[in-house]
């Protein structure tokens, strides 16, 4: 009986020594990474014990847990997890990795005023002054634009073939043409968008069925351009009528 006693006590000893070491705190070593970079500054914390822990510069971090226990991980900039741990996060000779992932940043809506001064220059992009050149004018001047005096340039071996080359097939002038009529075209998007259709009919008692016409007709007149686009309005509309008087005895002559 005493035997028994023994060997029963015995067995009590080894499944209290058993349980007590299946759920001993250990250390668990970890690395916290996010978009396959390391991160410094995670808290992680042991939710059931409270315990903490900082990863460092290298991402790596050390906290004591237990199989079973729940480990959150958060930061500011990232959006925090939990992780459960198991046994073989304890047994596994590698590093507990743990894959983070950064915030959504959502902005609050910009409107941007029509009238906010914001352009290249105002921000330092480019100089103040400089002149823009459009499409048509950059391929212009990427081509080059061919001038006797260029020749000169044979006597120094330093000679631009290209204007040259550009000049006899005809490429520089029909970059010219492109610019003319790029010019004209913005010319008259800006008289459309300086006088409405109603001005033409009532103001300059131009035939509504004629007004692209006159515009077009007007838009042909390099002095009218020139004070259009010098914003003098008064000017405008003054030279604006002299050519809507001489269009008008044109179409008139012509239905004769």
């Amino acid at each position: 009986m005493k035997t028994n006693k023994t060997i029963s006590a015995a067995f009590f000893l080894f499944f209290v020594q058993s349980s007590i070491g299946q759920t001993e705190m250990k250390p668990l070593y970890g690395k916290i990474t996010a978009l396959s970079n390391v991160v410094e500054g995670v808290n992680i914390v042991n939710n059931d014990t409270q315990a903490t822990a900082v990863s460092g510069v290298d991402g790596n971090f050390s906290i004591p847990v237990k199989e079973g226990q729940i480990l959150i991980f958060s930061s500011v900039n990232l959006e925090a997890i939990k992780r459960r741990i198991s046994a073989d996060d304890l047994k596994s000779s590698e590093k507990f990795v743990v894959g983070m992932i950064p915030k959504e940043v959502v902005l609050n809506e910009v409107i941007v005023n029509e009238k906010t001064n914001i352009t290249a220059e105002n921000l330092g992009i480019v100089p103040h002054g400089q002149k823009k050149f459009t499409q048509a004018e950059r391929q212009l001047a990427t081509a080059g634009d061919f001038k006797p005096i260029i020749l000169l340039g044979l006597l120094g071996g330093s000679m631009q073939l290209d204007p040259l080359i550009n000049k006899i097939n005809g490429r520089t002038k029909r970059l010219k043409a492109n610019v003319g009529i790029e010019k004209k075209e913005k010319n008259f998007a800006k008289l459309s968008y300086l006088f409405d259709e109603g001005y033409f009919i009532q103001k300059l008692k131009i035939p509504e069925q004629n007004i692209n016409e006159f515009k077009l007709y007007a838009v042909e007149d390099e002095r009218f351009c020139a004070v259009m686009n010098s914003k003098n309005k008064t000017s405008t509309e003054f030279l604006l009528g002299e050519l809507a008087v001489k269009y008008k005895e044109i179409i008139s002559s012509e239905n004769k």
